[in-house]
Protein backbone atom coordinates (compact mmCIF):
# COMPACT_ATOMS: atom_id res chain seq x y z
CA UNK A 1 0.00 0.00 0.00
CA UNK A 2 1.34 3.44 -0.88
CA UNK A 3 2.04 6.11 1.73
CA UNK A 4 -0.75 8.24 0.28
CA UNK A 5 -3.29 5.44 0.73
CA UNK A 6 -2.11 4.85 4.27
CA UNK A 7 -2.64 8.48 5.16
CA UNK A 8 -6.10 8.41 3.56
CA UNK A 9 -7.02 5.38 5.67
CA UNK A 10 -6.31 7.18 8.92
CA UNK A 11 -9.03 9.33 10.48
CA UNK A 12 -7.86 12.88 10.85
CA UNK A 13 -8.30 14.58 14.20
CA UNK A 14 -8.54 18.38 14.36
CA UNK A 15 -6.37 20.50 16.62
CA UNK A 16 -8.07 22.89 19.01
CA UNK A 17 -5.59 25.27 20.60
CA UNK A 18 -6.11 26.28 24.22
CA UNK A 19 -4.01 27.89 26.93
CA UNK A 20 -3.39 26.53 30.41
CA UNK A 21 -0.93 25.08 32.85
CA UNK A 22 1.10 22.02 32.05
CA UNK A 23 -0.06 18.85 33.73
CA UNK A 24 1.51 15.42 34.03
CA UNK A 25 -0.48 12.80 32.18
CA UNK A 26 -0.09 10.16 34.85
CA UNK A 27 0.74 9.29 38.42
CA UNK A 28 -1.76 10.56 40.95
CA UNK A 29 -4.49 12.19 38.87
CA UNK A 30 -4.48 15.98 38.85
CA UNK A 31 -0.77 16.36 39.56
CA UNK A 32 0.39 19.63 37.98
CA UNK A 33 3.91 20.46 37.01
CA UNK A 34 4.73 22.94 39.70
CA UNK A 35 7.33 24.74 38.05
CA UNK A 36 12.86 22.01 33.34
CA UNK A 37 19.81 12.17 21.94
CA UNK A 38 22.04 10.93 20.15
CA UNK A 39 22.25 7.36 18.84
CA UNK A 40 21.55 4.58 21.31
CA UNK A 41 24.50 3.13 23.17
CA UNK A 42 23.77 -0.54 23.74
CA UNK A 43 24.84 -2.08 27.01
CA UNK A 44 27.60 -4.61 26.92
CA UNK A 45 25.56 -7.52 28.29
CA UNK A 46 23.58 -9.01 25.36
CA UNK A 47 20.74 -9.92 27.74
CA UNK A 48 20.28 -6.25 28.55
CA UNK A 49 20.54 -4.99 25.00
CA UNK A 50 17.81 -2.60 23.90
CA UNK A 51 15.65 -3.98 21.14
CA UNK A 52 16.98 -2.91 17.75
CA UNK A 53 15.04 -0.25 15.93
CA UNK A 54 15.20 -2.07 12.60
CA UNK A 55 11.96 -3.76 11.60
CA UNK A 56 12.32 -6.93 9.47
CA UNK A 57 11.02 -6.37 5.97
CA UNK A 58 8.24 -8.97 6.06
CA UNK A 59 7.03 -7.74 9.44
CA UNK A 60 7.01 -4.11 8.36
CA UNK A 61 5.03 -5.00 5.24
CA UNK A 62 2.44 -6.78 7.36
CA UNK A 63 1.72 -3.62 9.32
CA UNK A 64 0.22 -1.93 6.31
CA UNK A 65 -2.20 -4.73 5.42
CA UNK A 66 -5.74 -3.53 5.93
CA UNK A 67 -6.32 -0.70 8.39
CA UNK A 68 -2.85 0.50 9.52
CA UNK A 69 -4.08 1.64 12.95
CA UNK A 70 -5.66 -1.75 13.67
CA UNK A 71 -2.47 -3.54 12.65
CA UNK A 72 -0.31 -1.28 14.82
CA UNK A 73 -2.56 -1.73 17.84
CA UNK A 74 -2.64 -5.52 17.47
CA UNK A 75 1.13 -5.72 17.29
CA UNK A 76 1.89 -3.12 19.95
CA UNK A 77 -0.72 -3.56 22.67
CA UNK A 78 0.71 -6.78 24.19
CA UNK A 79 3.90 -4.87 25.14
CA UNK A 80 2.06 -1.87 26.64
CA UNK A 81 1.49 -2.25 30.39
CA UNK A 82 -0.71 -0.68 33.04
CA UNK A 83 1.17 0.54 36.11
CA UNK A 84 -0.53 0.81 39.50
CA UNK A 85 1.41 2.38 42.36
CA UNK A 86 0.92 2.66 46.09
CA UNK A 87 2.69 5.28 48.16
CA UNK A 88 2.33 5.51 51.93
CA UNK A 89 1.80 9.14 52.95
CA UNK A 90 1.21 10.87 56.28
CA UNK A 91 -2.20 12.42 56.81
CA UNK A 92 -3.40 14.65 59.65
CA UNK A 93 -6.99 14.08 60.82
CA UNK A 94 -9.25 15.50 63.48
CA UNK A 95 -9.65 13.29 66.55
CA UNK A 96 -12.60 13.35 68.96
CA UNK A 97 -14.67 16.41 67.96
CA UNK A 98 -16.52 16.74 71.32
CA UNK A 99 -13.61 17.76 73.55
CA UNK A 100 -14.11 16.78 77.25
CA UNK A 101 -17.84 17.48 77.46
CA UNK A 102 -19.08 16.03 80.85
CA UNK A 103 -22.23 14.80 79.14
CA UNK A 104 -20.31 12.45 76.86
CA UNK A 105 -17.85 11.52 79.63
CA UNK A 106 -20.75 10.38 81.86
CA UNK A 107 -22.21 8.13 79.19
CA UNK A 108 -19.08 6.89 77.36
CA UNK A 109 -16.32 7.09 79.96
CA UNK A 110 -12.73 8.34 79.91
CA UNK A 111 -11.67 6.28 76.90
CA UNK A 112 -14.04 8.25 74.71
CA UNK A 113 -11.68 11.24 74.85
CA UNK A 114 -8.36 9.51 74.31
CA UNK A 115 -8.29 10.32 70.61
CA UNK A 116 -9.03 14.05 70.83
CA UNK A 117 -7.17 16.73 68.84
CA UNK A 118 -5.25 16.44 65.56
CA UNK A 119 -3.85 13.01 64.84
CA UNK A 120 -1.38 11.77 62.25
CA UNK A 121 -1.78 8.53 60.41
CA UNK A 122 -0.17 6.79 57.44
CA UNK A 123 -2.51 6.02 54.55
CA UNK A 124 -1.94 4.59 51.06
CA UNK A 125 -2.09 6.95 48.08
CA UNK A 126 -2.69 5.21 44.77
CA UNK A 127 -1.76 6.30 41.28
CA UNK A 128 -1.99 4.98 37.74
CA UNK A 129 0.18 5.25 34.69
CA UNK A 130 1.45 3.38 31.67
CA UNK A 131 4.68 1.93 30.35
CA UNK A 132 6.01 -0.42 27.69
CA UNK A 133 8.37 -3.39 27.65
CA UNK A 134 11.66 -2.80 25.83
CA UNK A 135 13.61 -6.02 26.51
CA UNK A 136 12.79 -9.71 26.74
CA UNK A 137 14.10 -9.80 30.30
CA UNK A 138 11.42 -7.44 31.50
CA UNK A 139 12.80 -3.90 31.46
CA UNK A 140 9.98 -1.37 31.18
CA UNK A 141 10.31 2.27 30.21
CA UNK A 142 7.97 4.82 31.80
CA UNK A 143 7.90 8.35 33.25
CA UNK A 144 9.66 9.14 36.50
CA UNK A 145 6.61 10.89 37.93
CA UNK A 146 4.57 7.68 37.50
CA UNK A 147 6.74 5.70 39.96
CA UNK A 148 8.52 8.40 41.96
CA UNK A 149 8.20 7.74 45.70
CA UNK A 150 6.11 4.60 45.15
CA UNK A 151 6.42 1.89 47.80
CA UNK A 152 4.70 -0.72 45.66
CA UNK A 153 4.54 -1.01 41.87
CA UNK A 154 2.22 -3.46 40.13
CA UNK A 155 2.42 -4.10 36.39
CA UNK A 156 -0.48 -5.65 34.45
CA UNK A 157 -0.14 -6.97 30.89
CA UNK A 158 -2.78 -7.13 28.19
CA UNK A 159 -3.15 -10.90 28.71
CA UNK A 160 -4.17 -10.30 32.34
CA UNK A 161 -0.91 -11.33 34.01
CA UNK A 162 0.18 -9.11 36.93
CA UNK A 163 3.64 -8.79 38.44
CA UNK A 164 5.35 -6.81 41.15
CA UNK A 165 7.97 -4.51 39.65
CA UNK A 166 11.15 -3.05 41.09
CA UNK A 167 12.75 0.29 40.30
CA UNK A 168 15.97 0.07 38.32
CA UNK A 169 16.79 3.74 37.85
CA UNK A 170 15.18 7.19 37.63
CA UNK A 171 16.06 10.45 35.90
CA UNK A 172 13.96 13.41 37.13
CA UNK A 173 15.66 15.80 34.68
CA UNK A 174 13.97 14.19 31.66
CA UNK A 175 11.17 12.53 33.65
CA UNK A 176 12.23 8.99 32.72
CA UNK A 177 12.37 5.78 34.74
CA UNK A 178 13.15 2.10 34.17
CA UNK A 179 11.40 -0.63 36.15
CA UNK A 180 11.65 -4.41 35.76
CA UNK A 181 9.42 -7.44 36.08
CA UNK A 182 10.43 -11.11 36.05
CA UNK A 183 8.23 -13.06 33.66
CA UNK A 184 8.56 -15.50 30.74
CA UNK A 185 7.57 -14.88 27.11
CA UNK A 186 7.39 -11.12 27.28
CA UNK A 187 6.48 -9.13 24.16
CA UNK A 188 8.57 -6.05 23.35
CA UNK A 189 8.14 -2.84 21.39
CA UNK A 190 10.55 -1.69 18.71
CA UNK A 191 12.21 1.70 19.18
CA UNK A 192 12.25 4.14 16.29
CA UNK A 193 14.10 7.33 15.42
CA UNK A 194 12.38 10.47 16.74
CA UNK A 195 14.89 12.73 14.96
CA UNK A 196 13.61 11.45 11.62
CA UNK A 197 9.97 12.07 12.55
CA UNK A 198 8.25 14.79 10.52
CA UNK A 199 5.62 17.23 11.72
CA UNK A 200 2.30 16.02 10.34
CA UNK A 201 3.12 12.30 10.63
CA UNK A 202 0.36 10.09 11.95
CA UNK A 203 0.89 8.60 15.39
CA UNK A 204 -0.93 6.28 17.80
CA UNK A 205 -0.99 6.60 21.60
CA UNK A 206 -1.72 3.55 23.78
CA UNK A 207 -2.11 3.69 27.54
CA UNK A 208 -4.26 3.64 30.66
CA UNK A 209 -6.03 7.02 30.75
CA UNK A 210 -8.24 7.60 33.81
CA UNK A 211 -8.17 3.87 34.51
CA UNK A 212 -9.56 2.86 31.10
CA UNK A 213 -7.07 0.12 30.31
CA UNK A 214 -5.43 -0.27 26.91
CA UNK A 215 -7.09 2.77 25.35
CA UNK A 216 -6.02 3.80 21.84
CA UNK A 217 -6.04 7.31 20.37
CA UNK A 218 -4.64 8.60 17.07
CA UNK A 219 -3.47 11.94 15.74
CA UNK A 220 -0.44 13.63 14.23
CA UNK A 221 2.88 15.04 15.36
CA UNK A 222 1.90 18.68 15.86
CA UNK A 223 5.37 20.11 16.54
CA UNK A 224 8.87 19.18 17.65
CA UNK A 225 11.40 20.63 20.10
CA UNK A 226 8.84 22.24 22.37
CA UNK A 227 10.04 23.85 25.61
CA UNK A 228 7.64 23.62 28.53
CA UNK A 229 8.39 25.93 31.43
CA UNK A 230 6.84 26.38 34.83
CA UNK A 231 8.34 27.51 38.20
CA UNK A 232 11.27 25.26 39.09
CA UNK A 233 11.10 22.97 36.06
CA UNK A 234 12.29 23.39 32.51
CA UNK A 235 11.32 20.72 29.97
CA UNK A 236 13.00 21.02 26.58
CA UNK A 237 12.89 19.20 23.27
CA UNK A 238 9.43 17.71 23.65
CA UNK A 239 7.31 16.38 20.82
CA UNK A 240 3.78 17.80 20.61
CA UNK A 241 0.86 15.68 19.41
CA UNK A 242 -2.90 16.06 19.03
CA UNK A 243 -3.49 12.37 19.78
CA UNK A 244 -5.71 12.47 22.88
CA UNK A 245 -3.64 12.10 26.08
CA UNK A 246 -5.17 12.09 29.55
CA UNK A 247 -4.06 11.46 33.14
CA UNK A 248 -2.94 7.82 33.23
CA UNK A 249 -1.40 7.95 29.74
CA UNK A 250 1.97 8.97 31.23
CA UNK A 251 4.73 6.58 30.34
CA UNK A 252 2.83 5.00 27.46
CA UNK A 253 4.22 4.83 23.92
CA UNK A 254 3.62 7.19 21.02
CA UNK A 255 3.92 4.97 17.95
CA UNK A 256 4.44 5.83 14.27
CA UNK A 257 2.89 4.02 11.28
CA UNK A 258 5.86 1.64 11.14
CA UNK A 259 4.91 0.32 14.56
CA UNK A 260 7.95 1.86 16.26
CA UNK A 261 7.97 3.93 19.43
CA UNK A 262 8.98 7.52 18.71
CA UNK A 263 7.97 9.11 22.02
CA UNK A 264 6.84 8.59 25.62
CA UNK A 265 3.58 10.36 26.49
CA UNK A 266 4.29 12.69 29.40
CA UNK A 267 2.33 15.93 29.80
CA UNK A 268 -0.84 17.70 28.75
CA UNK A 269 -2.32 21.19 28.86
CA UNK A 270 -5.48 20.96 30.98
CA UNK A 271 -8.61 22.71 29.78
CA UNK A 272 -7.34 22.33 26.21
CA UNK A 273 -7.99 19.87 23.43
CA UNK A 274 -5.37 18.16 21.33
CA UNK A 275 -2.27 19.51 23.10
CA UNK A 276 -0.13 16.71 24.53
CA UNK A 277 3.61 16.24 24.85
CA UNK A 278 5.94 13.27 24.60
CA UNK A 279 9.61 12.70 25.41
CA UNK A 280 11.38 11.86 22.11
CA UNK A 281 12.56 8.26 22.11
CA UNK A 282 16.08 9.22 20.98
CA UNK A 283 16.43 11.16 24.21
CA UNK A 284 15.23 8.16 26.19
CA UNK A 285 17.44 5.50 24.56
CA UNK A 286 20.73 6.77 25.89
CA UNK A 287 19.32 7.59 29.32
CA UNK A 288 17.66 4.18 29.53
CA UNK A 289 20.94 2.35 28.92
CA UNK A 290 22.63 4.38 31.67
CA UNK A 291 19.77 3.66 34.08
CA UNK A 292 19.98 -0.09 33.35
CA UNK A 293 23.76 -0.25 33.71
CA UNK A 294 24.34 2.19 36.57
CA UNK A 295 20.96 2.94 38.14
CA UNK A 296 21.47 6.63 37.40
CA UNK A 297 22.38 8.97 34.57
CA UNK A 298 25.99 10.12 34.42
CA UNK A 299 25.17 13.43 32.80
CA UNK A 300 27.83 15.28 30.82
CA UNK A 301 29.56 18.40 32.13
CA UNK A 302 31.18 21.10 29.96
CA UNK A 303 31.89 23.84 32.49
CA UNK A 304 30.91 27.08 30.74
CA UNK A 305 28.42 29.89 31.20
CA UNK A 306 26.80 31.01 27.94
CA UNK A 307 24.77 34.05 26.94
CA UNK A 308 22.59 35.09 24.01
CA UNK A 309 24.33 36.71 21.06
CA UNK A 310 22.68 40.13 20.98
CA UNK A 311 22.83 42.64 18.15
CA UNK A 312 24.83 45.02 20.36
CA UNK A 313 27.41 42.33 21.09
CA UNK A 314 27.67 41.44 17.40
CA UNK A 315 28.33 45.10 16.56
CA UNK A 316 30.64 46.04 19.42
CA UNK A 317 32.73 42.85 19.26
CA UNK A 318 32.71 42.64 15.42
CA UNK A 319 31.31 39.09 15.46
CA UNK A 320 30.85 37.74 11.89
CA UNK A 321 27.63 35.79 12.68
CA UNK A 322 24.23 36.84 14.03
CA UNK A 323 23.12 33.49 15.48
CA UNK A 324 24.89 31.53 18.18
CA UNK A 325 25.79 31.77 21.84
CA UNK A 326 28.79 33.48 23.41
CA UNK A 327 30.84 31.89 26.20
CA UNK A 328 30.84 34.30 29.14
CA UNK A 329 32.78 32.18 31.61
CA UNK A 330 34.94 29.05 31.61
CA UNK A 331 35.27 27.21 34.92
CA UNK A 332 38.83 26.42 36.02
CA UNK A 333 39.64 22.74 35.68
CA UNK A 334 36.58 22.07 33.52
CA UNK A 335 36.56 20.01 30.28
CA UNK A 336 35.97 23.28 28.40
CA UNK A 337 39.21 24.73 29.75
CA UNK A 338 41.13 21.49 29.23
CA UNK A 339 40.22 21.20 25.55
CA UNK A 340 40.67 24.87 24.64
CA UNK A 341 37.32 26.68 24.77
CA UNK A 342 37.75 30.30 25.86
CA UNK A 343 35.72 33.19 27.16
CA UNK A 344 34.40 35.19 24.19
CA UNK A 345 34.16 32.18 21.85
CA UNK A 346 30.91 32.17 19.89
CA UNK A 347 29.41 28.67 19.58
CA UNK A 348 27.59 28.22 16.26
CA UNK A 349 27.12 24.44 16.18
CA UNK A 350 27.40 21.41 18.46
CA UNK A 351 27.79 17.90 17.06
CA UNK A 352 26.86 19.21 13.64
CA UNK A 353 23.61 20.87 14.78
CA UNK A 354 23.28 24.63 14.46
CA UNK A 355 23.16 26.71 17.64
CA UNK A 356 20.70 29.62 17.46
CA UNK A 357 20.65 30.64 21.11
CA UNK A 358 22.00 29.82 24.56
CA UNK A 359 19.18 27.39 25.23
CA UNK A 360 20.45 25.24 22.35
CA UNK A 361 23.86 24.97 24.06
CA UNK A 362 22.39 24.02 27.42
CA UNK A 363 20.05 21.51 25.85
CA UNK A 364 22.71 19.91 23.62
CA UNK A 365 25.22 19.44 26.45
CA UNK A 366 22.59 18.22 28.92
CA UNK A 367 21.60 15.67 26.32
CA UNK A 368 25.07 14.08 26.40
CA UNK A 369 26.63 11.72 28.88
CA UNK A 370 29.93 11.82 30.71
CA UNK A 371 32.69 10.57 28.42
CA UNK A 372 30.96 11.59 25.19
CA UNK A 373 33.20 13.30 22.61
CA UNK A 374 31.43 16.42 21.32
CA UNK A 375 32.49 18.67 18.42
CA UNK A 376 32.05 22.42 18.91
CA UNK A 377 32.20 24.80 15.97
CA UNK A 378 33.11 28.30 17.16
CA UNK A 379 34.16 31.73 16.02
CA UNK A 380 37.20 33.24 17.73
CA UNK A 381 38.65 36.58 16.64
CA UNK A 382 36.53 36.41 13.50
CA UNK A 383 37.85 33.00 12.43
CA UNK A 384 35.95 29.71 12.47
CA UNK A 385 37.46 26.85 14.50
CA UNK A 386 36.47 23.32 15.45
CA UNK A 387 37.23 22.03 18.95
CA UNK A 388 36.54 18.51 20.25
CA UNK A 389 35.71 18.18 23.93
CA UNK A 390 35.32 15.00 25.99
CA UNK A 391 32.64 15.80 28.55
CA UNK A 392 33.22 15.24 32.22
CA UNK A 393 30.67 14.14 34.81
CA UNK A 394 28.58 16.58 36.83
CA UNK A 395 29.60 16.74 40.46
CA UNK A 396 26.38 15.98 42.33
CA UNK A 397 27.82 17.49 45.47
CA UNK A 398 28.65 20.76 43.78
CA UNK A 399 27.96 23.77 46.00
CA UNK A 400 25.53 26.36 44.73
CA UNK A 401 26.17 30.04 44.89
CA UNK A 402 24.18 31.82 47.58
CA UNK A 403 24.18 35.34 46.18
CA UNK A 404 26.21 38.50 46.08
CA UNK A 405 28.95 39.39 48.51
CA UNK A 406 28.17 42.13 50.97
CA UNK A 407 29.15 45.49 49.54
CA UNK A 408 31.50 47.75 51.49
CA UNK A 409 32.32 51.40 51.20
CA UNK A 410 35.76 52.09 49.70
CA UNK A 411 38.33 54.39 51.22
CA UNK A 412 37.83 58.13 50.58
CA UNK A 413 41.31 58.27 49.04
CA UNK A 414 40.28 56.10 46.09
CA UNK A 415 40.26 57.91 42.72
CA UNK A 416 37.03 57.45 40.77
CA UNK A 417 35.52 58.32 37.40
CA UNK A 418 31.84 58.92 36.57
CA UNK A 419 30.63 57.85 33.15
CA UNK A 420 27.25 56.33 32.11
CA UNK A 421 25.90 57.20 35.55
CA UNK A 422 28.24 54.86 37.38
CA UNK A 423 31.22 55.50 39.63
CA UNK A 424 34.18 53.29 38.74
CA UNK A 425 37.54 52.92 40.43
CA UNK A 426 40.87 51.15 39.93
CA UNK A 427 41.21 48.04 42.09
CA UNK A 428 44.10 48.59 44.49
CA UNK A 429 45.11 46.28 47.32
CA UNK A 430 42.74 47.95 49.76
CA UNK A 431 39.69 47.58 47.53
CA UNK A 432 40.65 44.03 46.67
CA UNK A 433 40.64 43.14 50.37
CA UNK A 434 37.47 45.11 51.13
CA UNK A 435 35.46 43.44 48.37
CA UNK A 436 37.23 40.06 48.66
CA UNK A 437 38.11 40.03 44.97
CA UNK A 438 40.18 37.25 43.46
CA UNK A 439 42.39 39.64 41.49
CA UNK A 440 42.98 43.34 40.82
CA UNK A 441 42.08 43.02 37.14
CA UNK A 442 39.63 45.63 35.78
CA UNK A 443 37.65 48.51 37.32
CA UNK A 444 35.17 48.13 40.15
CA UNK A 445 31.70 49.69 40.13
CA UNK A 446 31.13 51.63 43.35
CA UNK A 447 27.80 53.30 42.63
CA UNK A 448 25.04 53.21 39.99
CA UNK A 449 22.67 56.15 39.60
CA UNK A 450 19.00 55.33 39.32
CA UNK A 451 17.71 55.66 35.74
CA UNK A 452 21.23 55.94 34.26
CA UNK A 453 22.65 54.01 31.31
CA UNK A 454 24.61 51.89 33.78
CA UNK A 455 21.37 51.03 35.58
CA UNK A 456 19.72 50.10 32.28
CA UNK A 457 22.65 47.78 31.59
CA UNK A 458 22.02 46.05 34.90
CA UNK A 459 25.32 47.06 36.51
CA UNK A 460 25.49 46.81 40.30
CA UNK A 461 27.91 48.04 42.98
CA UNK A 462 30.64 45.45 43.35
CA UNK A 463 30.64 44.47 39.66
CA UNK A 464 34.07 44.45 38.03
CA UNK A 465 34.35 45.81 34.47
CA UNK A 466 37.05 43.84 32.63
CA UNK A 467 36.61 44.98 29.00
CA UNK A 468 34.63 47.50 26.98
CA UNK A 469 34.36 46.81 23.24
CA UNK A 470 37.29 44.38 23.61
CA UNK A 471 39.53 47.04 25.19
CA UNK A 472 40.90 45.94 28.57
CA UNK A 473 40.11 48.27 31.46
CA UNK A 474 43.32 48.73 33.43
CA UNK A 475 43.15 52.42 34.34
CA UNK A 476 40.57 55.19 34.65
CA UNK A 477 42.09 56.69 31.51
CA UNK A 478 41.12 53.51 29.59
CA UNK A 479 37.58 53.91 30.86
CA UNK A 480 37.30 57.61 30.05
CA UNK A 481 38.80 57.13 26.58
CA UNK A 482 36.33 54.41 25.54
CA UNK A 483 33.40 56.29 27.04
CA UNK A 484 34.44 59.40 25.09
CA UNK A 485 34.32 57.62 21.76
CA UNK A 486 31.23 57.74 19.57
CA UNK A 487 30.15 54.10 19.67
CA UNK A 488 26.98 52.72 18.13
CA UNK A 489 26.94 50.06 20.80
CA UNK A 490 28.77 48.95 23.92
CA UNK A 491 29.81 45.41 24.74
CA UNK A 492 31.01 45.09 28.34
CA UNK A 493 32.71 42.06 29.84
CA UNK A 494 32.21 42.10 33.57
CA UNK A 495 32.66 39.86 36.59
CA UNK A 496 30.08 39.33 39.34
CA UNK A 497 30.56 36.95 42.25
CA UNK A 498 33.45 35.28 40.47
CA UNK A 499 31.46 34.66 37.26
CA UNK A 500 32.14 36.56 34.05
CA UNK A 501 29.36 37.64 31.72
CA UNK A 502 28.72 39.96 28.79
CA UNK A 503 26.27 42.83 28.80
CA UNK A 504 25.54 45.02 25.83
CA UNK A 505 23.53 48.04 24.80
CA UNK A 506 22.86 49.93 21.58
CA UNK A 507 23.64 53.65 22.04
Amino acid sequence: MSKEKIITAVKKFGVAAAAGAIMFAGGAFGTFIASEYSTVKSVSDPDLRVVASTVPGAQAQDIYNGNPIVSIVKRSSPAVVNIDTETMVKQRIMGNPFGRDPFFEEFFGEDFFNGGGMQERVVPQRGKGSGFIVTKDGYILTNNHVVEGADKIKVTLLDGRSFDAKKIGQDPTFDLAVIQIKAPDLPVLLLGDSDATEVGEWVVAIGNPLGFENSVTAGVVSAKNRTLQAPGVNFQGFMQTDAAINPGNSGGPLIDLSGRVIGINTAIVPYAQGIGFAVPINMAKQIMDDLIQHGEVRRGWLGVTVQPLTAALVDSYKIPVKEGSIIANVEPGSPAEKYGLRRGDVIVSIAGKAVKNSQDVVFSVRNKLAGDKVEFEIYRDGKKRTIEVILGEIDKGENQKTGSKPKQEPSSTVKTSKQMGITAAVIDNEIQKQFKLRSNEGLIVLNVERGSLGARLGLQPGDVILEVNRAKMKTLEDWNRVMGEKNKSLGILMSRDGQTLFISVEM
